[in-house]
C-alpha cells in the first residue's frame, strides 16, 4: 500500500486577504482544506519564516519596488513586500485553518541571503530543507500539495517532489494563484510536463 501525505503550503496571514502579500481568495480554500486535513492520515505544514530585512524583500534593495527582479548569487530573484517576518502576526498560520493534526511544521526562507519557494530546496537549488529525507524515513511515497500560492511555493514544491521520486499531485481547488506576468500558465505547463497530476480546477 502506498503511504500518502498531504502537504499544506504557507496558509499564513500574510498570504491571505489583508496580509502583506495577499493572494486573492487565499482564505477561500480553508473550509475545504480543513475537511481534507480531517480525512488525511499524514499532514505536513510549511511556513514561510523570514528574518527582518530578508534579501528577497524589496525594502532591502532601494530604490527597487515590490515585484521587480534582481540578480542574486543563485540567479534571478523576484522582490516581494516584507512578509512572514519571524514572530509577526503575518507569519502565523491562518487562525481558521485546523492544523493541529500536522505531524511536521517545516519552516523555510529563514536564511538571510536565500529565498525559498519550494518545501524541498531553497532557491539556490542546492540547500535542502530536509523534507525529502523526512518523507523517505516515514516510508511516504506519494504526496498531495495544497495551499498558497499555486504558481510559486506550491508549484516549485511539486516540481521538486517529482524530481525527488515522489508521486505528486496538486489539488488545484485547494490552491490560489498570484499569476504574476503569466506565472500561473507557465508553472502549470511546467508541472504537466514534469508529470505532476493536477486535480480539480482553480476558480
Amino acid at each position: 500500500m502506498v503511504r500518502h501525505a498531504l502537504i499544506v503550503v504557507d496558509v499564513q496571514n500574510d498570504f491571505c486577504p489583508g496580509g502583506a502579500l495577499a493572494v486573492k481568495g487565499g482564505d477561500e480554500i480553508i473550509p475545504l482544506l480543513n475537511a481534507t486535513i480531517a480525512e488525511t492520515d499524514h499532514v505536513i505544514m510549511t511556513q514561510d519564516w523570514h528574518p527582518a530585512g530578508h534579501s528577497s524583500f524589496a525594502s532591502s534593495h532601494p530604490p527597487k519596488s515590490a515585484f521587480d527582479n534582481i540578480m542574486a548569487s543563485y540567479g534571478q530573484q523576484t522582490l516581494w513586500p516584507d512578509h512572514c517576518v519571524q514572530g509577526s502576526k503575518g507569519a502565523e498560520i491562518h487562525p481558521k485553518l485546523n492544523w493541529k493534526r500536522a505531524e511536521l511544521v517545516l519552516r523555510k526562507g529563514f536564511r538571510q541571503g536565500i529565498d525559498s519557494y519550494s518545501a524541498f530546496f531553497e532557491n539556490d537549488r542546492k540547500t535542502k530543507t530536509g523534507l525529502a529525507g523526512y518523507l523517505r524515513d516515514r516510508d511516504i511515497q506519494a504526496i498531495t500539495l495544497a495551499g498558497l500560492a499555486t504558481d510559486f511555493c506550491v508549484a516549485y514544491s511539486a516540481l521538486d517532489a517529482v524530481a525527488q521520486g515522489f508521486q505528486t499531485r496538486i489539488r488545484l481547488d485547494l490552491t490560489r494563484a498570484i499569476d504574476l506576468d503569466g506565472s500561473l500558465d507557465n508553472m502549470l505547463n511546467q508541472m504537466r510536463a514534469a508529470g505532476v497530476e493536477l486535480v480539480g480546477n482553480l476558480p
